[in-house]
């Protein structure tokens, strides 16, 4: 009996989704397109990177947010002789590497069930801003940083997974280096210190690019000491979803690679865990 959970079938389904057998008309993606053959090589000669944290007690979450708990039901072998384990998770939809749906930010817009599986799956554009961010932790990607990518690889942004890549990712899962504070609770919403998208780039990204996804490598699309969230405001106006605590972007091309990424399906969430991976084909 074949095995339906095996690797060549998830490849399969994989290679089929992202080809256009599962996504809508016109949500192609923005480089050139690939064969079955060329993802199957991908994925299987090992060319593929996870960009998620895991879920755990150190788990970075919004100092105001409750912690990822997890609950042990049952460990060990049972009274009919067979080895069982199962757990409970509790955590608030914004913490660890996750998505915001648009809604988070703005009044009817899609929640997280609502995002089109054409927008989770997509070419990746790494854009290197971390000499910038090392110099200045407050630092906000401008557009000029986002049109140099552009000119330096020769391709627009537009329909793309756009990921910034700050280099903060190192620091985790220490709270003070990644976060500027160690310290929980609303007053210490006011300490945070960490980069993110300028609202004007934010607003040109949006309006001028239509990019299917941000997503960044710090706690927020917009940088700590954001007070308004300008960035978060206008990619959810324009149905944009952002991905926040983005891993290893530097183990990424700046272009070539292929992101998925599968949110938890919570119905009328405003966000939720989400597993992504880069596929980068073997060179």
């Amino acid at each position: 009996m074949t095995d339906r959970n095996s690797p060549r079938n998830v490849v399969i389904v994989v290679c089929f989704i992202v080809a256009g057998g599962f996504l809508p008309a016109g949500a192609g993606l923005a480089v050139e397109p690939r064969g079955e053959g060329d993802l199957v090589a991908a994925i299987s000669s090992g060319h593929v990177v996870d960009l998620t944290h895991p879920f755990d007690e150190d788990t970075i979450y919004w100092p105001n947010a409750p912690e990822f708990r997890l609950i042990r039901d049952f460990q060990g072998v049972t009274e009919r002789g067979y080895y069982y384990t199962a757990n409970q998770f509790a955590a608030a939809e914004h913490g660890g590497t996750h998505i915001d749906s648009p809604i988070h930010f703005y009044e009817n817009r899609e929640t997280v069930d609502a995002i089109p599986l054409g927008r989770l799956i997509g070419a990746a554009a790494v854009v290197d801003v971390s000499g910038s961010c090392a110099a200045d932790r407050d630092h906000q990607v401008s557009i000029e940083e986002l049109r140099g990518w552009e000119q330096q690889h020769g391709r627009s942004l537009e329909d793309m997974i756009v990921l910034l890549r700050t280099g903060f990712d190192r620091y985790w899962p220490d709270r003070e280096a990644y976060l500027g504070t160690a310290e929980r609770g609303e007053a210490a919403t006011g300490k945070l210190h960490f980069p993110g998208l300028d609202p004007v780039a934010a607003r040109w990204l949006a309006e001028q690019r239509r990019p299917k996804l941000v997503g960044i490598d710090t706690a927020s699309i917009d940088n700590g000491p954001s007070r308004l969230f300008q960035s978060h405001v206008t990619l959810f106006k324009n149905n944009v979803p952002a991905l926040e605590n983005v891993a290893n972007l530097d183990n990424v091309p700046a272009v070539g690679a292929t992101v998925i990424a599968l949110p938890m399906k919570i119905a009328g969430g405003s966000g939720g865990p989400t597993r992504i991976v880069a596929i980068v084909p073997a060179k």
